[in-house]
């Protein structure tokens, strides 16, 4: 593809990002997208972006619901960004939501939420089914994206230092689907898409970053890729 992996998408097209903000805000009021039931109870945690919480994933986790899987949103309020307790009571819920089941448990995280998810799975494979990424900065240049100062202005640590060991970018030993798209206006495509190595597969989808969970469209992708990988 064309995009540098070294740049953040261009002001004009961050700028475009805003106007999916209504889609997030009514999340929580909008009906769920409805296909065929298929989930068959799997256990789903949906991460969620920086600066948003489980309202902005509102209507993915209702439409994986809907679709028969038992999901739960990540119950932390608003992610600020890579906190050790944060991350600490993410992972008690990994193991306590497998161990209560009896499954592995499917991670979905968008954006900054999907570096948890593949960090977690690195982690715990034993308890991840699956891994799903929606436009997430875990490849190449951690400050190839439009959030990076904002990050840095919130925690105690840079970008290129968070409170984990793991590498974001390494491949956990789990199944893990990167979804990217060219018309994200926050994180550099390249780095949502990453190198062939560092995913099972790579999914480009024709949405904004801020619609990668709130566009109805979008949703419907993300139901067809876990129906193809999980059904």
């Amino acid at each position: 593809m064309a995009a540098d992996p070294a740049k953040a998408p261009p002001r004009w097209r961050w700028a475009l990002e805003f106007l999916a903000l209504p889609k997030i805000h009514a999340a929580p009021l909008r009906a769920p997208v409805v296909v065929p039931p298929f989930g068959r109870g799997r256990p789903v945690i949906v991460i969620p972006g920086m600066m948003s919480s489980d309202r902005a994933t509102a209507l993915l986790r209702r439409s994986l619901a809907k679709a028969g899987f038992s999901v739960e949103g990540w119950g932390q309020g608003m992610n600020t960004g890579a906190k050790v307790a944060q991350i600490a009571r993410l992972e008690a819920q990994l193991c306590d939501l497998s161990a209560r089941t009896g499954e592995k448990v499917v991670l979905i995280g968008w954006s900054l939420g999907g570096l948890f998810a593949r960090v977690l799975a690195q982690r715990h494979p034993g308890q991840c089914a699956l891994v799903l990424t929606l436009g997430s900065p875990f490849s190449g240049d951690r400050r190839a994206n439009n959030a990076w100062r904002v990050y840095e202005a919130l925690n105690d640590h840079t970008v290129d230092d968070p409170p984990f060991a793991e590498d974001p970018g390494a491949k956990p030993p789990v199944r893990t689907i990167a979804v990217w798209s060219r018309r994200d206006g926050i994180v550099a495509p390249r780095s949502a898409e990453g190198e062939a190595w560092q995913s099972d597969k790579r999914i480009e989808v024709p949405f904004k970053h801020f619609e990668l969970a709130s566009a109805r469209g979008a949703v419907r992708a993300v139901l067809g890729i876990l129906r193809e990988e999980l059904g």
